[in-house]
């Protein structure tokens, strides 16, 4: 063997062996991050095992130890609605019956008492009562705090708890004792439950071209309900409607799809609302479809604290659109996005995910709607009722009218006279009036854009 081929084999062994370093080098390396990764791992889950085991020593003490015999499933039912109802007021975990519940309260038709209610401060405060149940008849408000429900302190319940109370039998009575910031003390309110069917749109037409819509509630059938309310409008104003209030005074909310689909039919195209969560599929947009369109009269949005959830969705945009003017006192500011998650046993978990967001990226979640014109509701006093009330009318010898115009055709219709009486109301017809009045003096095109 020469000298030349003892070179070269040299060489390749030397090669051979930076190779093998090498490899060994990045087997290590990796191993050793493997194991801190691993390690890691072991350490959360050394963790969590240490927490389960705890609630499962403490589950089976209860089970063995307590004064009387206790079921499983309703030991781990009740922890769970106390470990959920503790993430935030929204969040709650529903028994299969309560989920049950809760489908069918959204098809439009549940029993109970006719509220909207929720966990605020700590505390079960009504976000609205419904038009035309129970508990609105019988007075109950937006911002009542309820502390006693058939006597028993609501303080440590959750709101699943509470709802299972204040629901029952068509015909029973549930009483609710509550407190209210303009009364001395508290006040007992004894309810008769009935089965709650909500239409969840009401209209009138005012002045013979103003059209008056009243949104009680988002449900399955809003938006249907919606358009035909809309077209029976048109109809009555000849199709000459020179504006129209969307009154969602003490609206508590309800179907996302359906608020998307209200604003969709004043809103002829971009962003409606959009929510922002921890997770890529929690940051959703929704946008109005440009299907339905309706033409672009004025519009005042009424709005109050008990306008809650899709409804504020609806009149933020509206308002960041330019599209309406809204009218009344800051909304309820409940901006927070609960999904439905069903589980395996026919419970399921309503859990907070996202937040709502305005087009224009103002956050609803305790800020609210603002009005564009703060208004608080009032009483307008009669004519009738005023002493002094006189006109010229009145007076003996008063030169008769010269006008020939007759007023036949401003005669209100007994509905649209009683819609007259609510101050915002009246306002809101005052404004789209002179926004009609302003728009044809200077011959444009009336319009709140």
């Amino acid at each position: 063997m020469d000298k030349t081929d003892t070179e070269e084999k040299m060489k390749s062994k030397i090669v051979k062996s930076w190779w093998i370093i090498l490899v060994v080098l990045a087997v290590t390396s990796a191993f050793a991050a493997t194991v801190v990764t691993t390690r890691a791992h072991i350490q959360r889950s050394d963790s969590n095992y240490e927490d389960l085991g705890l609630f499962t020593s403490v589950l089976n003490k209860v089970e063995n130890d307590y004064v009387e015999p206790v079921s499983t499933k309703k030991l781990v039912y009740d922890a769970l609605k106390g470990m959920i109802s503790s993430l935030d007021p929204h969040s709650g975990f529903m028994t299969p019956d309560e989920y049950k519940d809760l489908q069918i309260s959204t098809q439009g038709e549940f029993g109970g008492v006719g509220m909207t209610i929720t966990l605020k401060d700590g505390m079960l405060t009504v976000i609205a009562p419904i038009e035309d149940t129970p508990a609105a008849k019988a007075g109950i408000k937006a911002g009542d705090r309820i502390i006693m429900i058939d006597n028993k302190l609501t303080r440590d319940m959750t709101l699943e708890q509470d709802l299972n109370m204040i629901r029952g039998p068509s015909g029973t009575k549930v009483r609710l004792t509550v407190i209210r910031k303009d009364l001395k003390g508290p006040k007992v309110f004894v309810l008769t439950r009935e089965v709650i069917k909500i239409k969840s749109v009401k209209y009138a037409v005012i002045d013979g071209h103003y059209g008056y819509i009243r949104l009680i509630q988002f449900q399955e059938t809003t938006s249907a309900e919606l358009k035909k309310a809309l077209h029976e409008i048109h109809k009555k104003t000849g199709n000459d409607t020179e504006g129209v209030i969307l009154d969602m005074r003490n609206n508590p909310g309800g179907l996302l799809n359906q608020a998307v689909d209200v604003a969709s039919y004043f809103i002829k195209s971009g962003l409606i609302v959009y929510t922002k969560g921890r997770l890529p599929n929690q940051q959703l947009k929704f946008n109005a479809d440009g299907k339905d369109v309706e033409p672009d009269y004025p519009m005042v949005v009424l709005i109050n604290g008990g306008t809650a959830s899709a409804s504020e969705i609806v009149a933020g945009a509206l308002q960041d659109h330019n599209r309406a003017i809204i009218v009344g006192t800051p909304s309820f500011g409940k901006g927070s996005v609960q999904t439905i998650i069903p589980l395996d046993d026919g419970s399921a978990l309503r859990l907070t995910t996202a937040l709502y967001y305005t087009p224009n990226g103002k956050s609803i979640q305790a800020e609210g709607i603002q009005p564009d014109i703060v208004m608080h509701e009032e009483k307008i006093v009669e004519e009738s009722d005023n002493i002094f009330g006189l006109k010229e009318k009145d007076l003996t010898g008063h030169f008769p009218a010269q006008n020939s115009m007759s007023t036949e055709g401003t005669r209100e219709s007994a509905e649209a006279k009683k819609l007259l009486k609510d101050t915002e109301i009246a306002r809101a017809i005052d404004i789209l009036k002179g926004i009609h009045f302003y728009t044809s003096a200077s011959g444009g095109k009336a319009s709140t854009n």
